[in-house]
């Protein structure tokens, strides 16, 4: 008798930092959402589609959960908001160290859906920390249906996680086609790249004050052309991104460059050119320009 093809959509949420992207990377075997030790790195719902001959698994990869300040944030936690309503298993990720906050967690004990609690980085666990922390999330969230402790960095426990996911799946057909792996465009890889950058090459608030919008992509058989414009809120701003004789820019470019060149299996041409769009993360407009509003 065949097996029954099985194929349903995971939403992966849970506070900034907690390491949502590095699982998500992780349990897909590709690096779709960018990683830095920068908290709120990811912007946008980013769906990574995982194949086999018995199923098809669509992650998405969400912003971390918080209490918006700005429009921005209230456009990022709309894609969390639309994850948890499309998810048949939601995989609710929190950290070693981390506490229930009843602020941001209270909702997903009045959520239906199937709810597997990943308390994730137990390769720094001390004693019975592991233990500890199960039992606390158990106290706070009694309705999740599993708790599975992991590293998404070191891989610990992420196959038997996967194994569980896939025993939750509803049969279904696939929603996606087979070769398919992300909903995302090249263009909007080419932009987290530039973005992963900027993250890991610049420091305080810049990083958050920036937005990155490819206007050129242009493939060749040999080398792919790249354009990116590289927004920032403030003057002051645009000169830290460049740096003295634009040597931070092209560090920059070079970093992105290898990256792209390794994610794309192509030559790379990219040019880099940085502008000012004022307050940009606190108005609906330029919100939409940047593809944060429908």
């Amino acid at each position: 008798m065949p097996v029954p093809f099985k194929s349903g959509f995971v939403s992966i949420v849970g506070k900034p930092n907690v390491g949502k992207s590095t699982l998500m990377n992780r349990l897909m075997g590709e690096q779709l959402s960018i990683i830095t030790p920068k908290a709120q790195t990811t912007r946008h719902r980013i769906m990574g589609i995982l194949n086999s001959e018995d199923y098809q698994i669509v992650y998405s990869d969400t912003p971390g959960i918080l209490e918006p300040q700005y429009a921005l944030h209230s456009a990022m936690m709309t894609y969390v908001k639309v994850s948890l309503e499309d998810a048949d298993v939601i995989l609710l990720v929190v950290e070693l160290g981390e506490k229930y906050d009843a602020l941001l967690f209270e909702r997903f004990t009045r959520i239906q859906t199937p709810i597997l609690l990943v308390i994730n980085k137990i390769d720094q666990a001390k004693g019975s920390q592991v233990h500890d922390k199960i039992e606390h999330w158990k106290e706070h969230l009694p309705n999740v249906t599993q708790i599975i402790t992991v590293s998404a960095r070191d891989g610990v426990n992420t196959k038997e996680l996967l194994d569980t996911v896939v025993g939750m799946m509803p049969e279904h057909p696939a929603y996606f086609p087979k070769d398919e792996f992300t909903d995302r465009t090249e263009r909007f890889f080419a932009s987290e790249i530039v973005r992963e950058k900027i993250f890991l090459n610049y420091e305080q608030e810049v990083p958050y004050s920036t937005e990155v919008s490819i206007t050129s992509f242009k493939e060749e058989e040999k080398i792919i052309r790249i354009r990116a414009e590289i927004y920032v809120e403030r003057d002051s701003q645009k000169g830290i991104i460049i740096g003295k004789a634009g040597s931070a820019l092209k560090k920059l470019g070079m970093d992105a460059r290898a990256d792209m060149e390794n994610f794309f299996q192509k030559k790379i041409f990219l040019e880099t050119h940085v502008k000012v769009a004022d307050d940009w993360r606190k108005h609906q407009n330029k919100l939409k320009h940047f593809g944060y509003l429908e």
